[in-house]
């Protein structure tokens, strides 16, 4: 029996490569398309935002502090996107409360706009350890407390921790709440994290390489 030439094995294995990049390729030009284009981008003014304010590309993430996917995104996407493109003043990061899971939502959400008000320097790390507190497993197990809120506050923040349960419990940022809300309803957020980059709604909000396109064409 003859056998194959070492050539005709290159050129089957040079094909195969071809096709499987050209697959790739597909599929990230499919999840592209789904991305949505909307008329306008999110008033980000009076929302807790990381990075400079004349920064040429706006990030906005609407995120739930019930949500482990949000927490998952802090973790994966966060990191990254504040040192290559937050830090050197390409784009800022605004985040705005969503209210999926009722009460527990809305105790975390009015704890930080406290902070945010009162100990704004403080605000991330006080959404990143809030974040951190989720259970591991049963997340629709309650656990925002005012309690959990002010043990975090206290670990994070100098904030007065009187002041801030009493803005808790007095829900003195609602106002700032419902403003939030309007922006859910009016960019038709359905899931958490939803982020929008200079007025296009992601698909995946997990896909750097995309999140960095968007960004590097703001740029330009």
């Amino acid at each position: 029996m003859k056998k194959a030439s070492p050539m005709k094995y290159l050129v089957f294995l040079t094909v195969l490569v071809a096709i499987i990049l050209a697959a790739i390729v597909m599929l990230n030009n499919k999840a592209q398309d789904k991305d949505e284009t909307l008329e306008s981008h999110p008033d980000t003014e009076n929302q807790p935002f990381l990075g400079e304010k004349d920064a040429p590309v706006s990030v906005v993430e609407f995120g739930d502090f019930k949500c482990p996917a949000c927490k998952e995104w802090g973790e994966r996407i966060y990191p990254q996107l504040k040192e290559d493109f937050i830090d050197t003043g390409k784009a800022n990061l605004s985040y705005v409360n969503v209210l999926f899971h009722g009460e527990e939502s809305t105790l975390g959400a009015l704890a930080a706009e406290s902070v945010f008000k009162y100990d704004p320097d403080s605000y991330w790390e006080f959404q990143k350890e809030l974040f951190n507190q989720q259970p591991e497993e049963d997340h629709d197990a309650p656990w925002i407390t005012v309690e959990k809120l002010l043990e975090v506050a206290g670990n994070t923040t100098d904030m007065d921790l009187d002041q801030l349960k009493q803005d808790i419990e007095q829900q003195t940022f609602k106002d700032q709440l419902e403003l939030d809300n309007s922006l859910v309803q009016q960019f038709k957020v359905e899931k958490t994290p939803t982020v929008i980059i200079n007025g296009v709604k992601l698909e995946d909000p997990y896909d750097y390489e995309r999140i960095k396109s968007l960004i590097e064409e703001g740029q330009e």
